[in-house]
Parts: C-alpha cells; sequence; structure tokens
C-alpha cells in the first residue's frame, strides 16, 4: 500500500515540477528519470527480474532518445558530439539488456552523471540566453 501511494505522490510532484518547468529543467528532469531508469535497470538484472528490466530499459531508452530530440542540431559540433554519445548510450544500454550485464549500465551512468553535472552548472546567464534564443526561434 505504501509504495502504491508513494509512486502516486512522486509522479504527481514529477506532474507539477514539469508543468512549471523552464526548458533546461526539463532536461535536467529528463536526465535524472534515466538515471533512475538504469538504476533500477540494474537492479532488476541483479534480481533477474526480467520484467522489471525491460521496463526499465526502455524507460531509459525512451529518455535518451529524447534528450537527442531535444538537441539544436544547428548548433554545431557539440550538439553532433551529444547526439552520438546518447546514441552510444542507447546502444550499450541495449547490450546490457540482451546480455543481462550490469557492467554496460554502470558505464552509462558515468557518462550521464557526467553530463549531467555539466548541465547542472551551466551559469543562469547561458541558461536565460538560450531561453531567449528559443523563444526568438518560436520553439518555445
Amino acid at each position: 500500500m505504501y509504495k502504491r501511494n508513494i509512486k502516486a505522490y512522486t509522479a504527481g510532484n514529477l506532474a507539477a515540477d514539469l508543468a512549471t518547468a523552464d526548458p533546461h529543467r526539463v532536461i535536467q528532469l529528463m536526465m535524472q528519470g534515466c538515471l533512475e531508469r538504469l538504476a533500477q535497470a540494474k537492479g532488476a538484472i541483479e534480481r533477474n527480474d526480467m520484467e522489471a528490466k525491460a521496463t526499465a530499459v526502455s524507460k531509459a531508452q525512451g529518455l535518451l532518445h529524447g534528450l537527442q530530440d531535444a538537441l539544436d542540431m544547428s548548433q554545431g559540433r557539440m550538439a553532433e558530439d551529444l547526439y552520438g554519445l546518447y546514441a552510444y548510450m542507447d546502444e550499450r544500454v541495449w547490450d546490457a539488456s540482451l546480455n543481462r550485464d550490469t557492467a554496460p549500465l554502470d558505464e552509462v551512468m558515468t557518462l550521464m552523471l557526467t553530463i549531467k553535472s555539466g548541465w547542472d552548472q551551466l551559469p543562469e546567464s547561458e541558461k536565460h540566453q538560450g531561453y531567449q534564443m528559443r523563444q526568438q526561434l518560436g520553439e518555445l
């Protein structure tokens, strides 16, 4: 009973956070969600719970694809490199799922933590500049 209530509370908080989030925060939430799903997949593999593994892997890959879709490819090499890195991470998650191996998940979590750390440290001025640019392009 408690687990269901906690899950409902968490889902409600996430929905509220997303409803009021700026684009920078949305990406933060996607990265955090990906890390959580990767940890769930790792735990499921360790417990030999293939249904939970499949669900967590699918959600992690969906978030990786969402992060790819959020990239502004007109911004050059940085966006291209991130796109390729997310594709590599997706491939490694797939490897972990197919081989029931947690090592690729550890690798992907380390990569995502590095990316998220950089994203979290973005100065407010850069966040604001990016937000204004996307508004001018009609993307927001």
